[in-house]
């Protein structure tokens, strides 16, 4: 069965949100309060965490750091809900590893198809995933197993969204991505006003790949592309 963890103090919405999960059959685990999640999680390993950002104890951002720095748990997938709905904040949710941020107030059917969709991507992964565990590009490695990034024997620390984004763009190579199918495959969200989301994460991508950044290429008013070949040369 699947569980769901659910991180809420509204109790109003902490008894809607378990019902209907319940309703769909999932396994509902509750917490009111932020500090006991990474216990709980180590404990009740569940499938997907809900978790509230504004928490009477601690904030939501640190538990999600919390989760996805421990190498037991950074694989759960988290879906945010939060009333704090500027770009910023949804910025600072996926660097952090969220999966997908889902703003207050939301229709109980928006939240369950989003959560639906998270599962289904966790368990399935994205429809652009290799068959192979290991990429081999140019001066670029990537173990998607251990998951381990590499440039020039050099490892590089991604988030598990930069993670998503980098590999997606590797199978779609030599095809330019738009901002808007990016958000809708890599986040699972759509929006013209999230399309700054794509272009803040292209950016921090691109500074820890290093040198191995220039094989994602700007293609202006559109979006995307990661290079074909990789070039004969490359930036020092």
């Amino acid at each position: 069965m699947t569980r769901v963890l659910v991180v809420e103090d509204e109790r109003d919405l902490q008894e809607v949100v378990g019902y209907n999960l319940r309703e769909l059959g999932y396994d509902v685990v509750v917490s009111d309060r932020g500090a006991p999640v990474a216990a709980l999680a180590l404990d009740q390993r569940p499938d997907l965490v809900i978790l509230d950002l504004m928490l009477p104890d601690i904030s939501g951002l640190e538990v999600c750091r919390a989760l996805k720095s421990d190498p037991a748990t950074r694989g759960i997938p988290v879906v945010m809900v939060t009333a704090k709905g500027a770009e910023v904040d949804r910025v600072v949710g996926f660097e952090l590893g969220a999966d997908d941020y889902v703003v207050k107030p939301f229709s109980v059917r928006e939240l369950l198809l989003r959560i639906q969709a998270v599962l289904r991507r966790s368990q399935t992964g994205p429809n652009t995933v290799p068959s192979a565990p290991t990429i081999s590009f140019g001066r670029l490695r990537i173990d998607r197993e251990a998951p381990n990034v590499q440039v020039d024997d050099r490892e590089v620390t991604l988030t598990a969204l930069e993670l998503r984004l980098l590999c997606t763009l590797y199978e779609r190579r030599n095809r330019v991505q738009s901002r808007a199918v990016l958000l809708d495959d890599v986040w699972s969200v759509s929006g013209e006003n999230a399309t700054r989301t794509v272009d803040t994460h292209v950016k921090r991508l691109r500074e820890k790949l290093g040198p191995a950044g220039a094989y994602i290429e700007t293609i202006r008013g559109i979006g995307y592309r990661f290079v074909g070949a990789p070039p004969k040369q490359l930036p020092p």
